[in-house]
Order: structure tokens, then C-alpha cells, then sequence
């Protein structure tokens, strides 16, 4: 509760001089919609927000599991040889630097407008969080326990994924957290420039067109489903976290 009752009490308070305020003042709904006018909105429009929303959750969540994957295994590859990871490792710098919204018309070209485009931009943008934190983590490892492994005749792949993997499973979690919030907004992000109109579209598509309709409250309504879906995936993996590391590491053991 101590958690949970201070940030629950901060958002009733802003809410509430929200409401008040935009009453007072008189503002019309089409340049800054009251809370009743956006929850008015989303249950007006609710069968087109739920379907927009599964759409970028599947997309979302693919996106992340690829970026999950292919940072991983690129970051294990590269901390394998120096020689492949400073071979490869400015290149994946260079793309994590290029504006997604600059690479992301190319990727149409060559795979289509639709969820296979828009699921290639969501892994684009979050996959080197993965790979940079992976990486940290598996350099990271103590080097007298190396030594150790070594002493025992341990095989490098022995000393990868006994050792240096399990010590950078922390900086793989952060990775991840920072990986699976920046897979939604890839996903949004796709949809825009790669979305599918119709029933098919996700919260992307749906900002466009309320956007191009004026529809301030549904816009609103979608752009909080956005954060909200954020916010819970970063839940999952904070879940996760505490899963994984809460047995032996500091960052999510309980404080006594």
C-alpha cells in the first residue's frame, strides 16, 4: 500500500482539478477534452479501440521477443570474439542512431505495408537496448571467476553460459525493460507509415484517422491505451525480474 496509495492518490487529485478546471474555463472538447469526454469517447468507440489495441499488442509483443532474441544472440556472438565485436559493433550503433521514422518507409518498401513491416520496425527499435546491455553484462564478468573456470579446464562455451551469462542477467532484465516499452513505440510508429486501414488497423492507424476527424477525445482515449499498454508490459517484465533475480540479486532482493 505504502507503494501503490501515493501515485493511485496523485493521479485522483489530477484527474479531479482536470475535470474542474476544463469545466470552469469552458474550453471546448475539441481542443482539450474533459476525463468524462475521453471515457465517454472510448466506450462510444470501443469495439474499434479494443481491436486497434490487440493488433499492437501482437505486434508489439513480436517485435519485442525478435529484438529479445536477436540482441541476445548478437551480443553473446560479439562477446565470443573482440574481433567480431569490434568489427560489428559501430554498425549497430549507426542503426540505433538513424531515426526509426527515416528507415521505416524503406522497410515497406522491401516487405510490404502491414504487420510484417511494422513488426521489423518495433524489432528495429528495440533491438539495440538488448544488444548494448547484454553486451555490458557478458564483458562485465569478474575476472577472477573466469580464472577459476579456467583453472578447471572449463571449455569457453563452458565459461559463456555458466558463468558470464548468468552474471549479465541483470543487465539483460534492464535491457529488456527498456526494449519492450520502445517495442510499442515502434509499433506505433510503424502504423503509421506502414498501417492497414479497416478493422486490421492498430492504435497507429486509429491516432491517424481520429487525428484527421478532430476527434480530440477518442485521440486521447487512444493515446492513454498506448502508455497504458506500455506501462504494462514494463509491469511483465519488472514481474519477470523479480522472478529471476530476486533470490540473489541486490537490485530485487527484499531490503530489510
Amino acid at each position: 500500500m505504502g507503494k501503490v496509495l501515493p501515485p493511485v492518490i496523485a493521479l485522483i487529485v489530477f484527474v479531479a482539478m482536470w475535470q474542474i478546471i476544463v469545466t470552469l474555463i469552458g474550453i471546448p472538447h475539441y481542443i482539450l477534452p474533459k476525463p468524462t469526454d475521453i471515457v465517454e469517447a472510448a466506450v462510444k468507440n470501443w469495439a474499434n479501440l479494443s481491436s486497434a489495441l490487440v493488433t499492437t499488442i501482437v505486434e508489439s509483443v513480436l517485435g519485442f521477443v525478435f529484438s529479445l532474441i536477436g540482441g541476445i544472440g548478437v551480443a553473446v556472438l560479439m562477446a565470443s570474439s573482440k574481433w567480431v565485436e569490434r568489427s560489428f559493433y559501430p554498425y549497430a550503433i549507426i542503426l540505433q542512431t538513424i531515426p526509426v521514422v527515416a528507415i521505416a518507409p524503406i522497410i515497406v518498401i522491401w516487405f510490404g505495408s502491414g504487420m510484417s513491416a511494422i513488426v521489423i520496425i518495433a524489432f528495429t527499435i528495440g533491438f539495440f537496448p538488448m544488444l548494448s546491455n547484454t553486451l555490458i553484462g557478458l564483458n562485465a564478468t569478474d575476472h577472477n571467476m573466469k580464472n577459476l573456470f579456467y583453472l578447471y579446464n572449463a571449455s569457453k562455451w563452458q565459461v559463456m553460459w555458466k558463468l558470464r551469462f548468468p552474471a549479465a542477467l541483470p543487465y539483460i532484465i534492464a535491457g529488456a525493460k527498456i526494449s519492450c516499452t520502445l517495442a510499442v513505440v515502434g509499433a506505433i510508429v510503424g502504423e503509421y507509415i506502414a498501417g492497414v486501414g479497416g478493422g486490421a488497423g492498430g492504435l497507429g492507424y486509429a491516432i491517424t484517422v481520429a487525428a484527421s476527424r478532430l476527434q480530440t477525445p477518442y485521440l486521447f482515449a487512444l493515446g492513454l491505451s498506448a502508455a497504458v499498454l506500455g506501462i504494462t508490459f514494463f509491469l511483465v517484465v519488472s514481474y519477470i525480474s523479480k522472478f529471476f533475480l530476486g533470490s540473489w540479486h541486490e537490485s530485487e532482493m527484499e531490503q530489510e
